[in-house]
């Protein structure tokens, strides 16, 4: 997808266009529910209203590289993945830092087939169907820190019919995804077992910029994390119905079902909304857990170390409580 086709599917908050000024957000993949607290922000005019910004949102997906864009000036914030991708950035000398931290559990899971295994231990049984993206990264810690072998991983092809017809196989997966696929296609509620709450520290789905927006418009990175951080509050607590419309609108295939699933799933494990999060305010980063992962990370051979780690990210624009109030359930 172009970047021209790009705007023109992007979400626009055109109250008081005029006026505003135009910040441009691209995400990592097609419009869903973990992206709800940016569309969110749009919805309900928090950029506007608070920034004075006119917010586009650019989809990602399996064409599109966003990131690219903003290296290149076309895009002011990016939507990051985890901690792997800022070491990478450093280690390879791109002027990228993470400013946010929007989930503080990476939603990265391990299916299972009930009674085979129901338990982390009972995984280091089963053949475990795993991409090679994971392979390269947090397998490469189940191993090392758990015991996992590399004979029982297969490939995994992003289909769930190996899994499906084979209890003694387990499949990676993304929280509201794989889980939600086997219910569907399986019938059955399989057993899910969340690689942060095995010890795999990572932030997910962080907000990204470059050195330079930092040090030339701090003001301007402040107000896009806040009202940001503003947008995930309302969208988990408050009425997200235009934020999900939105959504819709940019990713038909996203059903209201699919989008009420992944809402309750990160609200059930806390992907957004725990640990520091509680008393510091979602989208918090803290030095120890960025330094705790990294040493996970250079202990399972994943990244190099020597890496300048603290390079990667910033604690300057999170962690004051914002939009905390809004919290009402």
């Amino acid at each position: 997808m172009s970047f021209k086709n790009a705007v023109s599917i992007a979400v626009i908050c055109t109250a008081g266009a005029a006026q505003a000024e135009t910040v441009v957000f691209g995400t990592n993949w097609l419009a869903q529910a973990e992206h709800g607290g940016f569309y969110q922000s749009v919805a309900d005019g928090t950029y506007e209203a608070d920034c004075g910004f006119e917010v586009e949102i650019l989809p990602g997906g399996p064409q599109v590289n966003n990131r690219a864009l903003m290296l290149a000036g076309r895009m002011d914030f990016h939507m990051g993945g985890d901690l792997l991708q800022g070491f990478s950035a450093v280690q390879e000398g791109v002027p990228v830092v993470n400013i946010a931290a929007i989930f503080q559990k990476h939603p990265q899971v391990i299916v299972a087939h009930p009674g085979s295994a129901d338990s982390w231990e009972d995984l280091k049984d089963l053949t475990l169907l795993i991409g090679d993206n994971g392979f390269q990264s947090y397998y490469q810690w189940m191993i090392k820190a758990h015991g996992f072998t590399a004979e029982q991983r297969e490939p995994y092809t992003f289909n769930p019919a190996p899994f499906l017809a084979d209890e003694q196989v387990g499949m990676q997966g993304y929280l509201s995804s794989e889980p939600y696929l086997v219910e569907k296609e399986g019938g059955f509620e399989p057993n899910v077992f969340l690689i942060a709450d095995n010890g795999y520290s990572s932030y997910a789905t962080t907000i990204e910029t470059m050195a330079d927006t930092i040090e030339n418009e701090p003001e301007k990175v402040q107000c896009f994390v806040d009202a940001s951080i503003k947008g995930w509050y309302n969208y988990l607590y408050g009425d997200n119905t235009a934020a999900n419309a939105l959504i819709q609108e940019a990713n038909p295939e996203m059903t209201a079902d699919k989008i009420d699933y992944a809402i309750g799933k990160m609200k059930e494990w806390g992907i957004v909304d725990s640990g520091d999060a509680e008393t510091m305010g979602i989208g918090v980063i803290t030095d120890e857990t960025v330094e705790n992962f990294y040493n996970l990370m250079v202990e399972s051979g994943v990244v190099e170390e020597g890496v300048d780690w603290q390079a990667s990210y910033t604690t300057q624009f999170v962690g004051n409580g914002v939009g905390m109030d809004l919290k009402t359930n």
